[in-house]
């Protein structure tokens, strides 16, 4: 099993009115509510959490892109990766990741994330999201019907480009380059591991395993609501007649750990709600673009998450249902250890995305959690797929043997 601490990075002070004065927490609302001070101290303190992570076990650490919005505060994950490359030496750099779609050229994404890799000494997960209807669409201003195949023009270039040995020119419907010379190269080559986030598209599906990347679903709707979409992944890696590498898929998990049941509602409830009635607050007209989804899509009856919210009511969710739901993990270490074998042996994934920090959680919860989930529940779940050697080479970091000790660099 592979465990990334991951974090959205959210602004922790909505006030307790959000809801009724704001009609979504993405897109339009007043960047007047941003406090580029206390922001200051936000994005530190968060940076430290991912340090944190490492420090005590976690596999990777996460980071992602999001646009014009209080949910996710990372409009460039890849200046948060630099930052950590600096600060950690073990941890993979999961970055999930850049919206290829958004960029022009494509071609800075390709020389940006072997920046990133380079640094690292061979440390990076690279992300490749079509991104939310409310990044790409509203906040960029990509035409709806044509942001997947900007998505896949983008995608064809930066895997040319790092594959190249000698310039090219690129003739694309969207980007036409007289020279394509990406410097530098990726150290982990043909290419970094890449995962593809989904929403339940069989073009997803087939993209990933016609390039050996891992589906990786990331949702907040918990892992029983995740298994009919589950299911029609491996139902496809079945069709396919592919290998059943459970490190071809990961999920997404909402995790709080405390001593004991009682103690997690009472630590963690007041964050968790916060981050389910404000973080979550996306006005539906938003979530979907006329002509974000393709018709396969539409057919199979997958819908944005973050139109699923809307529709789910959390405002009237309880602590109990949210926990009964397995809409999060929470409670003592046995508890959660529990829940999060169930988890992984029904989704069959090897990778989970732990989110630990959760709303405005202040940072000494976010540390108790998951010093409590490295050191209580992380170790009884390594080894539940024994028939891989509880690891994949093909979806996971090769770094570098011997890297630049930065206490030598310095001086």
């Amino acid at each position: 099993m592979k465990f990334t601490w991951f974090h959205l990075m959210p602004w922790p002070h909505m006030p307790d009115d959000f809801r009724q004065k704001h009609r979504s927490v993405w897109v339009d609302l007043p960047s007047s509510m941003y406090e580029p001070e206390r922001g200051h101290g936000i994005y530190h303190q968060y940076l430290d959490q991912l340090e944190f992570a490492e420090s005590v076990g976690f596999d990777g650490i996460g980071v992602n892109e999001h646009h014009a919005n209080a949910y996710g505060l990372m409009p460039s994950p890849n200046i948060m990766a630099a930052t950590l490359t600096r600060r950690t030496s073990k941890a993979a750099l999961v970055v999930l990741g850049n919206s290829i779609a958004l960029y022009n050229p494509p071609l800075r994404v390709a020389e940006e994330f072997a920046m990133l890799d380079v640094l690292s000494g061979g440390r990076l997960v690279a992300g490749f999201p079509v991104g939310t209807s409310m990044d790409t669409n509203y906040a960029y201003g990509t035409i709806p019907a044509l942001t997947r195949e900007k998505y896949a023009e983008a995608h064809d270039l930066i895997r040319k480009a790092w594959a190249a040995d000698e310039p090219f020119a690129f003739n694309g419907r969207y980007t036409k380059l007289r020279y394509v010379n990406c410097w530098p190269k990726p150290i982990q080559r043909p290419a970094p591991p890449i995962f593809i986030p989904g929403g339940g598209s069989v073009e997803t599906y087939d993209f990933c395993l016609d390039n050996t990347y891992s589906y990786s679903y990331l949702s907040y709707s918990g892992y029983l609501r995740a298994k009919l979409l589950m299911e029609g992944y491996w139902k496809r890696v079945a069709e396919r007649k592919t290998d059943e590498s459970p490190y071809r898929a990961g999920f997404a998990q909402v995790i709080c750990v405390a001593d004991t049941d009682a103690e997690a509602e009472r630590l963690y409830g007041p964050h968790v709600n916060y981050f389910y009635n404000r973080c979550l607050h996306v006005y539906p007209g938003f979530a979907d673009a006329p002509g974000y989804r393709t018709i396969k899509t539409i057919q199979t009856g997958a819908l944005s998450q973050f139109t699923q919210a809307a529709a789910r009511d959390y405002p009237s969710m309880t602590w109990k249902d949210l926990v009964d739901g397995r809409y999060i993990i929470a409670g003592s270490p046995e508890t959660v250890r529990q829940q999060m074998e169930e988890l992984i042996r029904s989704l069959r994934v090897g990778n989970v995305f732990c989110l630990m920090h959760i709303g405005d959680m202040p940072d000494d919860k976010v540390r108790h959690s998951t010093k409590l989930f490295a050191e209580k529940v992380m170790p009884h779940l390594r080894n539940l797929w024994p028939d891989w050697n509880n690891h994949d080479d093909r979806f996971w970091v090769h770094p570098m043997s011997e890297r630049v000790s930065l206490k030598v660099a310095a001086e």
